[in-house]
């Protein structure tokens, strides 16, 4: 089964988001095709790279180089070193390669790391990061994060704040909308007929009745509770120190944390080097390598690619498996 060009938005030019498409393009170019919007005044010499006008011309590119749709920024790429005059850049990219997937050239977005006070300081960028940026492009009111690695797959239902914090953000429509998501996510991106979802207690031992937090039993039961009558394979609340060892993962799909570090730190204890940040809402299917712009190293070639090629093939499965489920409600028709 063929598949249309996955679009990679460079990020950030003075991280390491140059070299890890370089390399990602040497580990991938007999595999999946995919193309760099950028500037290519910004790549480093010795990555070699080829030209192209069009998505569609991206496949025959693999074989001479890394494929570069061109789009000019206004600053230098010096490695370690934002320029705020890169910033337009930066986001003009993102939402070029957001509208290429909507409009079906490219089969996914992939996003490499951005360097959030550099928009700021040079656009007034107004999100707090890629997520919620692509949720405005994408014109839905809310998307959930997942990190996925072929161990585990984890939601965190809170995100970025403090985790004196949680228990006020964590609301009875926060987690139902966040279940949703998932599960629709999961059946229509990951060709999951019947996803089954664990969701975590937010105190210790999720609560044991009371004597640790009233929290699983006033919100997160009843939620449970409302999902399964809707349908959904849902079950929880459970202890967070206990769902999340090898013999418990084979019970769900997914799971659903309450708090950042609650579901991020199981998958990337095993996963650190290839976990993938999967963006799930968006009309779109959009993934990313799960670490940042690594200053201290950019320009060094010591930047492990390895989250970056999990992030292309996870994209190419996940465009593949979308589009499995596309033919499958075509052909009951």
């Amino acid at each position: 089964m063929t598949t249309r060009p996955i679009a990679l938005s460079c990020g950030e030019p003075a991280g390491i988001g140059p070299e890890l498409a370089e390399k990602a393009w040497s580990a991938l170019r007999d595999e999946l095709p995919f193309f760099l919007i950028a500037d290519p005044d910004h790549l480093p010499a010795t990555v070699p790279h080829h030209i192209i006008q069009s998505p569609s011309d991206a496949a025959l590119a693999m074989a001479i180089g890394l494929p570069i749709l061109p789009h000019p920024f206004f600053g230098a790429a010096t490695p370690g070193q934002p320029d705020p005059e890169n910033a337009e850049g930066v986001i003009e990219t993102i939402a070029r390669g957001a509208d290429l997937a909507m409009s079906g050239a490219a089969g996914a977005l992939c996003t490499l790391p951005i360097h959030k006070k550099a928009l700021k300081d040079g656009a007034d960028f107004p999100w707090p990061g890629h997520t919620e940026y692509l949720a405005y492009l994408g014109g839905v009111s809310r998307v959930v994060m997942m990190l996925a690695s072929p161990q585990l797959r984890v939601v965190p239902t809170t995100i970025h704040i403090p985790l004196a914090g949680v228990p006020a953000a964590l609301t009875a429509d926060l987690l139902a909308d966040t279940i949703r998501i998932t599960a629709n996510a999961l059946t229509r991106q990951f060709a999951i007929a019947r996803p089954r979802l664990a969701v975590a207690g937010l105190n210790p031992h999720a609560g044991e009745g009371g004597a640790m937090g009233h929290e699983d039993a006033q919100i997160i039961a009843p939620v449970i509770a409302e999902m399964v009558a809707e349908g959904f394979d849902v079950t929880g609340p459970w202890p967070a120190d206990t769902m999340f060892h090898a013999a418990a993962r084979k019970g769900y799909d997914a799971a659903i944390a309450m708090y950042h570090d609650q579901g991020l730190i199981p998958v990337k204890l095993p996963a650190w080097k290839d976990a993938v940040n999967v963006t799930l809402g968006l009309p779109i299917v959009r993934t990313s390598p799960d670490h940042g712009t690594a200053f201290d190293i950019a320009g060094k070639n010591l930047a492990d690619e390895s989250s970056m090629r999990a992030a292309l093939e996870l994209a190419i499965q996940m465009t593949l498996g979308r589009r499995a489920i596309a033919q499958d409600a075509a052909a009951i028709q």
